[in-house]
């Protein structure tokens, strides 16, 4: 008799502990629920500071005026090898037109992300998200992701996968200031 009444002890105190979990996880959830929202065509684009490989900060916030083209990589990421030399090309022609071309590597190491640069011969600043606050800000789930973010800080378009050179010179030419 004392050892069923040990062994409904030990049920309840589990069955509260999951609970008590349960409820834990929920309230957690809708606390930090905001801070991961999914982004839309439309809002305003999170501001950040990032610093580039070759020391220079990029504040989106710096760039009101001009178009950017906010593209989240890595360098194990075959499509994102694929279209970064596309994305150098069209940096070259839209440059002096009001669009910014800013690459955000997600969390490497700078030798390893200044090797990828060097050997695809890459111009446009590239920076590194360390802590991948960024990304968490942007919600960035596959690689590569690009954010066309117009003139007035909001998202124009979400490209998720690989752009073609004539993509990226159609997505740069959408948020050219006018």
């Amino acid at each position: 008799m004392a050892q069923s009444k040990k062994k409904r002890f030990y049920i309840r105190t589990a069955i509260l502990a999951v609970l008590t979990i349960a409820i834990v996880f929920t309230i957690y959830s809708n606390v930090t629920k905001e801070k991961n929202a999914v982004l839309r065509v439309g809002d305003k684009a999170p501001d950040f500071a990032l610093v580039d490989l070759e020391g220079n900060e990029h504040r989106l916030s710096d760039y009101k005026g001009e178009g950017v083209f906010l593209n989240f990589w890595g360098t194990w990421c075959k499509p994102c090898a694929t279209e970064m030399p596309a994305m150098d090309n069209q940096y070259h022609v839209y440059k002096d037109q009001g669009v910014q071309t800013l690459a955000i590597n997600i969390g490497e190491s700078q030798l390893k992300v200044n090797s990828f640069k060097n050997s695809h011969g890459l111009t446009f600043p590239i920076a590194i998200d360390q802590n991948k606050s960024v990304m968490q800000s942007y919600n960035i789930a596959p690689l590569p992701t690009t954010f066309l973010i117009n003139p007035e800080g909001r998202i124009e378009k979400i490209i998720k996968g690989e752009m073609t050179e004539q993509d990226i010179a159609d997505f740069m030419e959408q948020i050219k200031p006018s």
